[in-house]
């Protein structure tokens, strides 16, 4: 059976620190495998955040809207694990971004997975996805 292979890109834009809830974890005792989705947008949240941006829903009074996700897992955390989520940069579109993730564990540097989100700029009033603003591209070309 064929893998996905993320490529991490060496443009990186952002780190931050989650630590793992109980409620985060899993009947196998270990953090859920659709917890690391809602880490990887946490962390983006955290960027746009740390960019002045209150949430994803108003970047120069446009939306966001995921537009594909992959996730490569490669090993466990558990309850009070504290994971370092790092964001990076992919292939800019006119009207979207694509950022990559790399998450580890903070106190043994294991890798718990790499994903991927394609970020599209969206404009919720009229149902249709709109370019990136240019103020943002100004800062994340920085």
């Amino acid at each position: 059976m064929s893998r996905i292979k993320l490529k991490i890109p060496n443009t990186l834009l952002f780190s931050t620190e989650i630590t793992v809830r109980i409620s985060d974890i899993n009947y196998g005792n270990h953090l859920g495998n659709e917890m690391i989705l809602s880490f990887m947008q946490e962390t983006r949240l955290r960027f746009f955040q740390s960019l002045g941006y209150r949430d994803e829903l108003n970047i120069e009074g446009i939306g966001t809207i995921q537009a594909d996700a992959a996730i490569e897992y490669r090993g466990e955390s558990f309850h009070g694990d504290v994971i370092k989520c790092s964001l990076f940069l992919g292939d800019l579109g006119r009207r979207s971004i694509d950022f990559y993730y790399v998450l580890e564990n903070v106190d043994n540097s294991r890798l718990i997975a790499r994903g991927k989100t394609g970020i599209a700029f969206y404009d919720y009033k009229l149902k249709t996805t709109v370019s990136i603003p240019p103020a943002l591209l100004e800062k994340v070309q920085r």
